[in-house]
């Protein structure tokens, strides 16, 4: 029997994996050895560290909540311990009222918007950009406002090409840096003017820093929080899942604002029960020795966005090395005309290699596609030399 769904669903777009994992199970059936590099799920194992602190409490008899809800007995050194990477990473002193525990950033950005939007609302969001935030916002009955993020700006949001009527109307404005999918940077200075921005028009600054620790060739991501009063106006969403390869353990933090953080954890109180204790303990660990356990996972994808541009760059490319981020965006060739789904169909069929198009992340992400770096290193060498071989 069929029944009726929710009008909402059908406001969203099909979700981009989705797809593309129908794509690549039809180009299968036809017997192409399909390689994939499109999605960021890191293919490292979570560091020894962190997985011995899970197996250790998860079988210790002497606490006896380690089965139990993680909403109901959570671990108070999480919070703390996530405060303290703050302090030591970015000089932020958080207060315990402006910091919450989420289930990841996906699942926090959507909760998010339950907890700020009303239906009609009117929301902000960068495009090319994580599809997430305009899937909160439709689960919201809010607005989405895409604002283009154009290579000549460096792929920073031009917040003086917001119309005025929607900086009246906007309750909230998404950012991400370092970026996913266009693996842009942004200096503090970028976040000090989001701050004004948003100060000025009453607006929230929503900052997605996911990817705030992936960096190579000694650079270091700012926070927004960094900038005097941002807590006045910002929340930023930092996750442990590309940090320390932790993508299926489901765990970060939200800082910033505190009503904004209070709506949130009332979304979390009333829909989810918190992580299991142990998976708690285990990012604790994560975050402490934070400093000894990123620089080896770093170091692999860095070797592996040296081999990715280089291969491109022979090829006829014009890439310069990202500073961040498990990505690599890029253009496609000029005889595809700026379609990118033509492109990475045309990729898929010809050489069984499976990349993102740029489409998937909204229309001013037409023309490109991304390379995910989480795959092993044979995976890639393997995916390069498949792509180097083709005709262009």
């Amino acid at each position: 029997m069929d029944f009726q769904i929710a009008s909402r669903l059908e406001k969203l777009p099909p979700y981009l994996f989705a797809d593309l994992r129908r794509k690549m199970a039809d180009a299968r059936a036809r017997g192409i050895k399909v390689i994939r590099i499109d999605i960021g799920d890191p293919d490292m194992p979570t560091p020894d560290p962190v997985v011995a602190e899970l197996c250790r409490s998860v079988t210790d008899a002497a606490d006896p909540d380690r089965h139990r809800y993680g909403c109901d007995r959570p671990v108070e050194a999480l919070p703390k311990a996530a405060i303290d990477f703050y302090g030591r990473r970015w000089g932020v002193n958080l207060r315990e009222d402006q910091l919450v525990i989420t289930m990841g950033s996906k699942d926090a950005i959507a909760k998010f918007a339950f907890g700020i939007l009303n239906p009609g609302d009117l929301a902000i969001a960068p495009a090319p950009g994580y599809p997430t935030y305009n899937i909160g916002h439709v689960f919201a009955g809010a607005i989405t406002y895409q604002v283009g993020l154009q290579a000549q700006d460096g792929f920073l949001m031009d917040f003086e090409s917001i119309p005025l009527e929607v900086r009246r109307l906007a309750k909230v404005l998404w950012l991400n840096y370092p970026n996913n999918p266009t693996t842009a940077v942004a200096p503090l200075e970028f976040f000090e003017r989001a701050v004004e921005f948003g100060r000025q028009h009453n607006i929230l600054i929503a900052h997605d820093s996911a990817y705030s620790e992936n960096t190579y060739d000694g650079y270091k991501s700012p926070s927004i929080l960094q900038v005097p009063g941002a807590a006045d106006v910002a929340v930023e969403f930092f996750s442990l899942s590309k940090a320390f390869n932790m993508t299926g353990w489901r765990v970060g933090c939200v800082a910033g604002n505190p009503s904004a953080v209070k709506a949130l954890a009332r979304v979390q109180e009333n829909v989810d029960n918190g992580q299991l204790r142990s998976i708690q303990f285990a990012a604790v660990q994560a975050l402490n020795h934070a400093e000894e356990l990123m620089g080896p996972i770093n170091a692999v994808y860095q070797r592996r966005r040296d081999l990715v541009i280089s291969t491109l760059n022979a090829k006829g490319w014009s890439l310069a090395k990202p500073k961040a981020t498990i990505y690599i965006w890029a253009p496609v060739p000029a005889r595809y005309k700026s379609d990118s789904t033509a492109f990475t169909t045309d990729l898929l069929e010809k050489t069984g290699v499976m990349v993102t198009p740029g489409r998937g992340y909204g229309q001013w992400g037409e023309g490109y596609f991304r390379i995910s770096l989480t795959y092993p290193d044979v995976v890639l060498k393997e995916a390069m030399e498949r792509i180097a071989a083709m005709s262009l």
